[in-house]
């Protein structure tokens, strides 16, 4: 004989779930007369056959045709009210669930026409909180027959929920501002976010209630990690590459962090690879002021003139790589004889594309 539950309750503070079903499997015996207890941080909501009937507020409930009346609708005028019945009961908590964390895996794309590649790259991380709104709509839309449903069954959803607004809210913003300013705008930014992704958090019955944006920096994805992404062709990720290159081999003090950082910054490969030519040929200009220049020295000296060879030591590829964009006319170089020597003027210009 099945057992019929005289008292209903789930105490629990339901500090990460959101919804727990009673019974978390299979049906639960009911009758008239049964009570059903719900926290003040909860709602109770009665289904029946995968629908959704009665829902009660916090307090002490004892089941009764006054207080689901569309469960008892649904059992029929032939039902007799000493008799059992089956149906379960879903506890909805009220709470406000706050410093969800979130973050962007992937840079978010800023249009900077005009600017160098054209493109910035951002990231960024913070915290939101949200609380359910609609329970009914809640538990239909989203949790269905499932026993427990807690916060880290969602968060990816509202994770990208909320990026997409972002995304949307940086590309809007950053064709008015430039990086360093959208730096400083993480208030009004974060607020025009909760306000883009609240009508998609209210169609699953739920409510953004914050959403903060603790940081928001340039990317520091190197080239190869951008290429992999697809966001550069193959000229644009070679001419950062040989930059990087040139930069390290003159041993500029900013180097390391690559030329991409000075995208991410908003730079564009235009400006990145400027920067990294200043820096090339920093080591061997004359100081300002008078007196005489110092002799260029050690490894980092780029030479005036250059063979294939040590161009392509510079750019770390093949010398055939180096004489293939020479015929090509991509590289310009003088032949005397059956050597090419290129100049430092020449390797610039082919690296600024």
């Amino acid at each position: 004989m099945a057992r019929i539950f005289d008292v209903v309750e789930y105490p629990s503070e339901m500090t990460d779930e959101i919804v727990h079903r009673f019974p978390e499997t299979g049906v639960a015996d009911l009758r008239f007369g049964s009570q059903v207890i719900v926290r003040e941080s909860q709602r109770a909501i009665f289904y029946r056959d995968g629908k959704a009937l009665d829902q009660l507020g916090p307090g002490r409930h004892t089941i009764s045709t006054a207080n689901i009346p569309l469960l008892t609708a649904l059992l029929g005028v032939a039902f007799n009210h000493r008799t059992p019945f089956t149906a379960e009961i879903y506890f909805v908590s009220m709470r406000e669930f706050a410093d969800v964390k979130w973050g962007t895996s992937q840079p978010i794309i800023v249009r900077n026409p005009g600017v160098g590649l054209g493109i910035s790259l951002l990231q960024g991380y913070g915290t939101y909180s949200f609380q359910v709104s609609d329970p009914q709509q809640f538990v239909t839309q989203i949790v269905g027959a499932q026993g427990m449903y807690r916060t880290s069954d969602i968060e990816n959803r509202l994770r990208s929920m909320l990026l997409s607004k972002l995304q949307d809210i940086l590309g809007e913003t950053g064709a008015k501002h430039s990086v360093a300013e959208l730096i400083g705008l993480t208030e009004e930014i974060g607020a025009g976010v909760r306000a883009k992704a609240q009508d998609d958090f209210l169609a699953i019955g739920l409510t953004l209630k914050t959403f903060y944006l603790a940081n928001l920096k340039p990317s520091e994805k190197s080239a190869e990690e951008l290429r992999q992404m697809g966001m550069l062709d193959l000229q644009t990720y070679t001419q950062l590459q040989a930059a990087d290159a040139m930069r390290d081999a003159a041993q500029n003090p900013s180097g390391g962090a690559g030329l991409t950082a000075g995208i991410g910054a908003g730079m564009g490969i235009g400006g990145a690879i400027n920067q990294a030519m200043q820096g090339m040929t920093g080591a061997g200009q004359a100081p300002q002021g008078g007196g005489a220049a110092p002799a260029a020295s050690g490894a980092g000296a780029i030479p005036s003139v250059m063979t294939p060879s040590e161009v392509a030591g510079i750019l770390k590829v093949s010398e055939e790589d180096v004489v293939a964009a020479i015929t090509a006319g991509e590289l310009k170089a003088r032949k005397i004889g059956n050597a090419y020597r290129i100049s430092k003027e020449a390797l610039e210009e082919y690296l600024k594309g």
